[in-house]
Order: C-alpha cells, then structure tokens, then sequence
C-alpha cells in the first residue's frame, strides 16, 4: 500500500456515496456530491503525479487507475439516465461513452493476455479529463440552471473524444488483431 494507491482507492470508494447523494435530490446533498466528485477527480491526478513523483509506479496502480475512471464516469452516466438528467440525446451520448469504455477495456484484456502493450495516447488522458469535467458541469446544473447549455456540450465534446480515442486505440491495435500469432 502506497499514497498514489490509497488515493485511486478512495476515488473508487468514494463512487457509491456520491450516487447515492445526487438520488437524494436536494441542494445540501447535490453541494456535497459535487465537492465529493471534485475531491475524487482530483485524486485521478494526483494518485499518477504522485506515483511518478515518488517513483512507486505499481502493478495495482497501474490496473486501478483506469478501472477507477470508468467506474465514476460509467456510474454517474447510469445515474444521469436514471434519474431524468440525461435527455434522450444525452443517453444516446452516454451510451456511447460506455460502449468504448467497454470496447476498449475488452481490448486491452485481449492484447495483455498476449504480452502485447498498446498504450494511452495523450488524447486519451485529455478524454478522461473532459469527461470528468463535463459529468462535474452536469451535477451542477441544479445548483445553476444557467449552466445547462456548456454542461450539455462538453457533455457531447467528452463523446466525441471518447469516440475517436477508442477508433484511435483499436486502429493502433489492429495489427495485433490480425496477426496470426496473436
């Protein structure tokens, strides 16, 4: 156990409770989701900084961080639908969303049981980031209405990166795909 771990840990940890205060529907709660959602999108960058930092870059980190990710982008977009934040064109977007997270996920377990590495691209972490800002700008929308136009286009900036970046990775990783060893 190390702090860049702990951090990723408590991101994953910290998932539930804040699902569970956006269904709890009132202005205290929405406020303390929100800053429970920053704390944890913060630790996304500081559980690598620090890793790097530190130089105690680990097996577990390196397999928990992104786990981490898509478990609080892929439950906030679930949550999102579920309670009516989502239109039917944002639930459109965040099935999207899931459906490379998924892909890519799946991908990246076929090639690693090959020993083959395809790795994150720049875009791809810049992706991350915009998801988590665009999913942080939607849970502020009942705090500030007026937030709901740039909340809903970052919300659909996130889908087009994601998109691309998922093309971007199985593109990079189709010469493994058809390799007859692989």
């Amino acid at each position: 156990m190390n702090l860049p771990n702990i951090l990723t840990m408590s991101r994953i940890l910290l998932i539930p409770v804040i699902v569970a205060l956006i269904f709890m529907d009132n202005w205290t709660t929405q406020w303390f989701a929100f800053t429970l959602y920053v704390i944890a999108a913060l630790t996304d960058f500081f559980d690598g900084y620090l890793a790097r930092r530190m130089q105690i870059i680990s097996p577990l980190g390196r397999m928990l961080d992104p786990i981490a990710d898509k478990l609080i982008v892929g439950a906030l977009l679930i949550a999102f639908a579920f309670d009516g934040s989502f239109d039917m064109n944002l639930t459109v977007a965040a099935i999207l969303i899931m459906m490379r997270e998924i892909g890519v996920a799946g991908l990246r377990e076929h090639l690693g049981a090959e020993q083959i590495t395809v790795h994150v691209s720049d875009l791809g972490k810049y992706k991350t980031t915009v998801q988590l800002v665009a999913l942080g700008a939607i849970m502020l929308i009942p705090l500030v209405p007026s937030l709901a136009s740039a909340a809903y286009a970052m919300v659909w900036l996130a889908t087009g990166l994601t998109v691309y970046t998922g093309y971007d990775y199985f593109k990079r990783a189709w010469p493994h795909l058809i390799d007859e060893k692989s």
